[in-house]
């Protein structure tokens, strides 16, 4: 039955449909057969007409330095101006190849004494046999194929979301001992610090969205710290500088990150604090392996600034490999003092002099009065609607809001193919209309922020308007908005329902580059994004919080609820309208919406996108037609952001979960 099985297989490969591409019958490619975009790792930019391979200039600190050139056929070359379909080796038909087939019970050389089936004296009853049996198994091809590499993990019990497995496996353990969403969160979020460190850790900010399971009431949490009372324009000139400093000790503010879990668990944990910290204060102290994309980016020039850094990150003066063990006992030991005395150890205590000190070295401004004074605010989330979702996110100091903005401006126009040039066109030209008008977004607590009128529907039909279908606008201008008064997320659901949507970040890769001296964590460098132009919105004032670039996600619709988000900076609005639509307009779930292309564009101007491999060519150069100028990214590249989501249903209490492949992690339930 062998080759009966080559031409079963034949036939379940006779055709893949792929949206957005256009169609033609795929088969088995003739050995030789040369695709036109081979790209062997590194990034390629194509202006509009121009298709050259050009290493991109921009890395996450989680890409891979590469040193292989790429390469990318022209489009303009000769014979492929239009997309032609390969040449393609000829289908099997059951019928032509009845000699390619050892019908059930007639003898081979290979199986002398095979038993003989009823039906073997009837040539059409053997071929009939075999042409059923190719029909039931293609249909359960057809069923089981997929685009996307991942399953969701799907549980009665609660599940927990991040990207690293380490710390999805702590927060699911809480949840076994009876923990619920916030406690497997603060859990969760404790071991990233140590085993993502340049992403997170007790050093930065923290914003949380949280879903209450019994009243169905949704909650903001926003625990960023501000600029300390000494830090003015006026010092900062004082000592040299010109704008803000993009690292180092200026631009550090309070970090608001431990009062924030605090704060969570005050209001609804359930386990003991002291409980929650103890895997990463053991894998602190005993070690674990270091995660294959954590990896990549463990080697900074930022962190070897810093003595500190290079005797807690490179022991013997030596970037430990992947999978190698690293320990971090500084780390172990704040985090101890954390879990005995609470948040208080971190702001007043003995972390808080370690931090005062270094600043003081520095010539730092921050005072102990600045830490002590910290506290969070709880706030209302803002939200729009979208083909039937009820989408929320969290008000300024953060961007949230661009992505309401550009669902609003989406649904003004009927969805294409999820990957087809006109979908993505609209996307990107959204994208930009949105994020013009962040420059009005700032601290709410000193600037009026007109929040209501950038998410207004009238508003964002006017923004549609701007849209040309044929033309990307390259120089796209703020709005007038009427007036009205990197990173890590994750998402937890427990089995009550309750969701927890939780970003954690220390801004820039690997944060200011400053160590706390002992204590095994570096401070954030969210102080980057002031300006000194006194007439900005986002001006530097002392206790002023600045502009935010982290947001967790959550949609609603029926019953289902979905905490979801997706990091890396300015992408993080972009990325999140992409999910809602491949959710909400394609009808793809959790898993596949993650894990769908997508584009990146850091800033509203230029023409310049960045977009994932996997769209397809035809798309590529129509949207290069369009004047769009490309850069082509590896398949799964960690630029479009890494994400997580998970979702309950309140009618059949079943909890689902989706971790992003562009990270190291995994959605992991409870045990049970």
């Amino acid at each position: 039955m062998a080759e009966a099985s080559s031409v079963l297989t034949g036939l379940m490969t006779a055709e893949r449909i792929i949206p957005g591409v256009e169609q033609h019958r795929l088969a088995r490619p003739v050995p030789g057969h040369h695709f036109a975009n081979k790209l062997s790792g590194e990034s390629c930019r194509a202006e509009p007409g121009n298709w050259a391979a050009e290493p991109s200039s921009e890395r996450n600190p989680l890409q891979p330095k590469i040193r292989n050139s790429s390469t990318l056929t022209n489009f303009n070359a000769p014979g492929l101006t239009k997309r032609q379909p390969p040449n393609l080796e000829p289908l099997p038909r059951l019928h032509n190849h009845p000699q390619h087939l050892i019908p059930y019970g007639q003898n081979s050389a290979a199986d002398p004494v095979a038993p003989r089936h009823p039906f073997s004296r009837s040539p059409f009853m053997n071929r009939l046999t075999v042409c059923l049996l190719a029909l039931a198994t293609l249909s359960h091809a057809q069923k089981s194929d997929r685009a996307h590499g991942r399953s969701m993990v799907i549980a009665t019990g609660g599940i927990v979301a991040t990207s690293q497995v380490l710390a999805s496996q702590a927060g699911a353990q809480i949840l076994a001992q009876g923990g619920n969403a916030v406690d497997a969160a603060i859990a969760a979020n404790a071991v990233l610090g140590l085993v993502e460190p340049m992403m997170c850790g007790i050093g930065g900010d923290l914003f949380v969205m949280y879903r209450d399971a019994k009243t169905g009431q949704v909650t903001g949490l926003n625990a960023s710290g501000a600029a300390p009372q000494a830090m003015t324009i006026e010092a900062l000139r004082a000592k040299g500088l010109k704008k803000m400093d993009s690292t180092g000790i200026h631009s550090v503010t309070v970090p608001g990150c431990v009062r924030g879990w605090q704060a969570m668990h005050k209001r609804y944990g359930k386990l003991p604090w002291k409980s929650l910290f103890a895997t990463t204060i053991r894998l602190a102290n005993e070690g674990f392996p270091i995660q294959e994309m954590v990896g990549r980016g463990w080697d900074s020039p930022l962190v070897r600034k810093d003595p500190e850094g290079i005797r807690v990150f490179y022991p013997n003066n030596k970037v430990p490999a992947v999978g190698e063990l690293w320990k971090n006992p500084g780390l172990g030991r704040a985090m101890s003092l954390i879990a005995e005395k609470g948040a208080d150890a971190f702001y007043t205590g003995e972390i808080a002099s370690a931090i005062v000190k270094k600043s003081k070295q520095l010539g730092g401004l921050l005072e102990p009065a600045d830490l002590a004074a910290f506290e969070p605010e709880w706030v209302t989330p803002i939200s729009t609607t979208y083909r039937g979702w009820r989408v929320h996110e969290l008000p300024p100091n953060g961007q949230g809001l661009a992505a309401l903005s550009m669902l609003n401006i989406l649904e003004n126009f009927d969805a294409a193919g999820p990957y087809s040039s006109t979908e993505f066109h609209r996307k990107i030209e959204a994208m930009k209309l949105a994020y013009a008008d962040l420059k009005y977004v700032a601290d709410p607590r000193v600037v009026k922020v007109p929040t209501q009128g950038m998410i207004a529907k009238p508003y964002a039909a006017q923004r549609a308007k701007l849209i040309n279908a044929d033309t990307a606008n390259c120089a796209v201008a703020p709005g007038q908005p009427p007036t009205s008064s990197d990173t890590t997320y994750f998402s937890v659901v427990d089995q009550e329902g309750n969701i927890a949507s939780w970003i954690q970040s220390v801004s820039g890769g690997w944060a200011s580059g400053v160590m706390v001296d002992g204590m095994g964590f570096h401070l954030h460098n969210r102080g980057a994004s002031f300006s000194f132009d006194k007439a900005a919105p986002n001006a530097l004032l002392p206790g002023k919080r600045p502009f935010h670039t982290i947001i967790p996600g959550l949609m609603q619709k029926d019953e289902l609820h979905i905490g979801f988000g997706i990091m890396s900076g300015a992408n993080q609005p972009l990325a999140h309208a992409q999910f809602v639509s491949y959710l909400a307009d394609h009808g793809m779930n959790l898993q596949q919406a993650l894990e769908a292309p997508r584009f990146t564009k850091s800033r509203a101007t230029g023409c310049d996108v960045t977009i994932e491999s996997r769209v397809g060519l035809d798309t590529l150069q129509q949207l290069s037609a369009k004047g769009h100028q490309i850069v082509i990214a590896q398949p799964y590249t960690a630029r479009m952001g890494r994400g997580n989501a998970v979702m309950h249903n309140t009618k059949t209490k079943v909890n689902s979960a989706a971790s992003d492949p562009r990270a190291d992690g995994a959605a992991i339930p409870q045990p049970q």
